[in-house]
């Protein structure tokens, strides 16, 4: 009696190359919830238009011809001789001051964001990743500092510092206001340093400076890139509201915070609307944007938050 050979199934333990989906990356999910947002892709085209023609035309227009005094044209209505935006008390073009103190602006706004985001990211990993008396230290420095009163330190420094100039201006600007991209990154990175590959990483030897900065930063870097945006924007207002207080570049430099200054003048508010409203719109359309596009960031990097 022959018996029926049984088939016994067989486990394929290939999977066809057909059948593998390859997981995006967290910059691509962030692009692809991103542009469902149509209001942030709006507002990112107002943001980049405002920047573009600051750079561009703020660069052609600046020098002599834009911050020279010329009495004789104080206070001409818009389009007077030429002048599209009318003139302010000193007789200078608007039009032309206004995209010079927009660069200007933008520029310290962009540059105090950048060195903020490297020393956050900097002591923020180091703190997150080694923990224990490491982060103590580290961390009670940024309580301690954030508990200074910022502004008024600011203000101080800015009238004592010998030789003032944007640059001075930008390293005051940063050196108070870094702790809070620090502690987002340190509880990032203690998130990320209890995930598996970060273990398989030290058993493998591969060294600290390279798990750090090559295999957890990659993986909050949607993180740092929302909190880049948002603190460029925050930047920027700090310098305007710093320069409407009169503390701000020094007063040869043009910018946005000083000619909204002039709204300070009830005569110059009402009667002379032309020498602050521009500047004033400009800042209130790019901040704005600017915060709304870091806002949709922030949404299309939280899954909960997703559009779906």
């Amino acid at each position: 009696m022959t018996m029926a050979k049984e088939d016994t199934p067989t486990t394929d333990t290939q999977v066809p190359e057909t059948a593998i989906a390859a997981s995006p990356s967290a910059f691509r999910v962030i692009v692809r919830e991103f542009l469902k947002d149509k209001g942030a892709i709006v507002a990112l085209v107002i943001a980049i238009l405002i920047i573009a023609a600051a750079l561009i035309v703020g660069t052609m227009n600046s020098g002599e011809l834009t911050t020279n005094v010329n009495v004789l044209d104080r206070y001409m209505a818009p389009g007077v001789n030429g002048h599209i935006l009318g003139t302010d008390e000193g007789g200078r073009d608007i039009f032309r001051y206004l995209f010079v103190a927009a660069r200007n602006s933008i520029g310290i706004g962009v540059s105090v964001a950048i060195l903020i985001e490297f020393i956050g990211i900097v002591l923020g990993t180091i703190s997150g990743y080694f923990g224990g008396m490491v982060d103590n230290v580290i961390m009670r420095i940024v309580d301690f500092w954030m508990v200074l009163p910022s502004m008024l330190l600011i203000i101080v420094l800015v009238t004592i510092v010998p030789h003032y100039d944007g640059f001075k201006l930008v390293m005051i600007m940063t050196a108070f206001s870094w702790m809070t991209t620090t502690r987002l990154v340190r509880s990032q990175v203690l998130s990320q340093g209890r995930r598996d590959y970060v273990y398989a990483s030290k058993t493998s030897g591969t060294s600290n400076f390279k798990i750090m900065f090559a295999g957890v930063l990659p993986n909050i870097s949607s993180i740092i890139i929302t909190d880049l945006t948002l603190t460029i924007a925050s930047s920027i207002g700090l310098e305007s509201g710093l320069a409407f207080l009169g503390f701000g570049l020094p007063n040869s430099t043009p910018s946005l915070g000083t000619l909204i200054g002039y709204a300070t003048n009830p005569e110059v508010t009402i009667d002379r609307w032309w020498v602050w409203l521009p500047a004033a719109l400009v800042l209130l359309g790019l901040s704005l944007s600017i915060n709304f596009v870091g806002q949709a960031l922030k949404r299309a990097a939280d899954s909960r938050q997703r559009r779906g």
